[in-house]
């Protein structure tokens, strides 16, 4: 997949195009991501996503609360080139760019710059000054300038159609097996190994405090999960906590990501760790004392072995 920084200089060939955040890149992207090869395949030309960084919200949105998203722009980059995309347009956005209407935006940039022949639409899908750009001013648009639209359904299950906030909220509330089976992959986050206070090393079980990468980087509710941990391309098994850590710390509300990686006890501070969430095991429970605490923990390292290997 070719990445492009803006959209000037281009030279597409009979481009077939799609645009969005994606974040996730879930089953229900895929949905549209696939229709968008498939099209390039019968055109003979070629794939293209448009995509926007920083994410919108984080532009119009002034609110006190923060925001967390499912995928940085370096796993959605790895998520679309798996998905077998041909380019990618990441296009600044901000305050000015937010007030461009929607077939200015169709004609200068969509058509003039990067040539779009056919455009794919997700359902319900909106872009542009106000978000006046739904289908049928897209549509009225297409028809002035000389390109074809069409829009392609979400992928739904039982319990309605999947979306990025869908499965942030599953995130949120503990709800793993679902969030994973909706992205269509294990959810994951990468950062950067820092010190911490050693406890988990005085029960036995020492940790490497993560620090994710990106601070906007959704992290799944409290509790501990059977994970895998990547690391200088090996791919090893881990028990990871999140949360404030209530027995040992009884007055903190400070959350910390720890992961004991089984059979392995290398320095790895400063180093990258990419954890993968496999499975949720519990929620965080305040213990009497650390005995009980190690004890529970012991239990937990169990069901790692066995979930994992």
């Amino acid at each position: 997949m070719i990445i492009h920084r803006g959209y000037n200089n281009l030279n597409l060939s009979s481009p077939s195009v799609t645009l969005g955040i994606f974040d996730g890149v879930h089953r229900g992207h895929m949905t549209l991501l696939n229709r968008l090869t498939d099209k390039s395949k019968e055109t003979n030309g070629e794939s293209v996503v448009v995509t926007f960084s920083p994410h919108p919200r984080l532009v119009l949105e002034n609110e006190k609360k923060p925001l967390f998203f499912l995928t940085t722009m370096d796993e959605k980059v790895e998520r679309l080139e798996k998905a077998g995309i041909g380019h990618l347009v990441i296009i600044e956005f901000n305050a000015e760019f937010s007030r461009i209407p929607a077939c200015d935006f169709i004609k200068n940039i969509l058509v003039d710059k990067i040539g779009t022949k056919h455009l794919i639409l997700g359902f319900n899908h909106h872009f542009g000054r106000r978000g006046e750009g739904d289908f049928e001013t897209i549509s009225n648009c297409a028809e002035t300038n000389h390109f074809t639209v069409e829009q392609v359904q979400g992928f739904h299950t039982e319990e309605g159609a999947i979306s990025s906030s869908v499965i942030r909220e599953a995130l949120l509330t503990g709800r793993l097996d679902e969030a994973n089976k909706w992205l269509g992959y294990n959810y994951s986050l990468t950062g950067s190994v820092i010190s911490g206070r050693q406890i988990g090393r005085s029960l036995g079980f020492p940790t490497a405090n993560i620090d994710p990468d990106d601070t906007h980087k959704l992290i799944p509710m409290n509790g501990v999960y059977a994970v895998d941990v990547k690391h200088d391309g090996y791919l090893l098994a881990g028990m990871l906590s999140i949360g404030t850590n209530p027995t040992v710390n009884s007055d903190s509300m400070r959350r910390t990501i720890e992961v004991n990686i089984l059979n392995f006890n290398e320095d790895l501070y400063g180093r990258k760790l990419t954890v993968t969430f496999r499975k949720r095991l519990r929620g965080e429970i305040r213990f009497e004392n650390t005995e009980k605490l190690t004890a529970q923990m012991e239990l937990d390292k169990q069901q790692v072995i066995e979930l994992l290997g």
